[in-house]
């Protein structure tokens, strides 16, 4: 019996690094995992090839305009897929997914997408005109949660064409030294503080203006030593997605009493002054909107503090369902309910949580456990195209 050769992967994207937030940091894992079991090349956006998976090739398309990256992907997925044949071309989002059919059609591969619930729900006339109807059309559809999958459902996707495959955390070694947050804590004049943890673009849906508002005076009252911290900035390269400046914030604060209560850090790239950070804080918080348009896909920033034994308190929306576990990682409070959301946050900042059941809870996202149900996926839809692949 002859030995199957390497499976091989196109995936076309325009969400990875530098860009920041969490699509783009489960695109270069997705790349980086499969990797491991297949050969891969990516179409990805200008930068991106200096921060790519050490087993990754990667060819750029410019980032801006939009229409010229989709032109300049479609040509170079085009030119790859001919004269490469992958076995599989996979969008890393709903944007690339019709050049994946596309060039599945012509290359004789099978074509997929991972969607979030944005990508389906998106309100704008042209996408859902030309992008929508090519989901159904794919060979696979893969999934971010359980919500999303019902948003794919009710979009038209055949329920034997859909996978859920839950985006992946890294689980640390181990924690980070005692040392180590005291100079994080000392360092931003937050020694003795209780720490209120945002981390996340600053967009309309991640609503931490609506938590400044409506939740932080409560807990502040509570907690005279509270601080809110916040890790991330406004996205400048992102599509659709509302903002709320750090002005904007502040400005919210100070009206509602509590503008000594909150410090900015941006953004914070270097993942042992991230990890830091998880681990100094006291509650991750996550106060995501439910906006029907512009749903919570699934919520990777609760599964990164789960990793680092912080518990986060959200809002019962969207994607967040599968991403905190009441009583064992974290609170979620009916959406919308800021009252609620307050105590929770209190609650949490009296009883802390045990580190060790957030970080047990986290283990079932690891990374080596994304690639298992990735591949799973992507390999579930038998194509005509292997067959060719097994004789060549």
């Amino acid at each position: 019996m002859r030995e199957s050769k390497r499976q091989k992967i196109l995936i076309i994207t325009r969400n990875l690094p530098p860009l920041v937030g969490g699509m783009e940091r489960l695109n270069w894992h997705m790349a980086d995992e499969l990797s491991k079991y297949a050969d891969v090349r990516v179409i990805g956006p200008s930068g991106s090839a200096a921060q790519k998976p050490e087993n990754v090739n990667i060819s750029e398309a410019p980032l801006k305009p939009l229409p010229l990256f989709l032109i300049t992907a479609f040509l170079k997925g085009l030119w790859t897929a001919l004269r490469w044949r992958p076995n599989t071309i996979l969008a890393g989002s709903g944007l690339t997914a019709p050049i994946a059919w596309i060039l599945g059609k012509l290359a004789g591969a099978r074509s997929a997408a991972y969607l979030h619930g944005f990508d389906i729900t998106v309100d704008h006339a042209i996408y859902r005109r030309l992008w929508r109807p090519t989901f159904k059309r794919l060979d696979h559809v893969i999934v971010n949660s359980t919500p999303t999958k019902q948003l794919a459902l009710d979009a038209g996707v055949n329920e034997a064409q859909l996978s859920i495959v839950f985006p992946g955390v890294s689980i640390p070694e181990a924690p980070q030294p005692a040392e180590r947050i005291a100079e994080f804590r000392e360092r931003h004049s937050l020694t003795a503080k209780k720490i209120l943890l945002s981390v996340g673009r600053l967009t309309t849906r991640k609503g931490l203006r609506e938590f400044v508002e409506l939740s932080l005076p409560a807990v502040v009252n509570a907690e005279p030593d509270a601080m809110l911290v916040v890790v991330g900035e406004a996205p400048r390269n992102s599509l659709g997605a509302g903002i709320q400046t750090i002005e904007s914030i502040q400005a919210a604060a100070a009206k509602a009493g509590v503008g000594a209560n909150i410090l900015f850090l941006g953004v914070i790239t270097d993942p042992t002054e991230l990890a830091t950070a998880y681990e100094a804080a006291d509650v991750h918080v996550f106060p995501v909107r439910h906006l029907p348009d512009d749903p919570e896909g699934f919520g990777m920033v609760a599964i990164e503090a789960a990793a680092h034994g912080l518990q986060t308190v959200a809002f019962e929306t969207g994607g967040i369902v599968d991403a905190v576990r009441a009583g064992k990682s974290g609170g979620l409070a009916t959406a919308e309910n800021y009252i609620q959301l307050s105590d929770l946050v209190i609650t949490a900042l009296k009883t802390p949580a045990i580190p060790n059941q957030c970080r047990a809870f986290s283990r079932q996202f690891a990374w080596p456990e994304f690639n298992q149900q990735l591949q799973k996926a992507l390999l579930s839809v038998p194509h005509k195209s292997d067959q060719l692949h097994e004789d060549k």
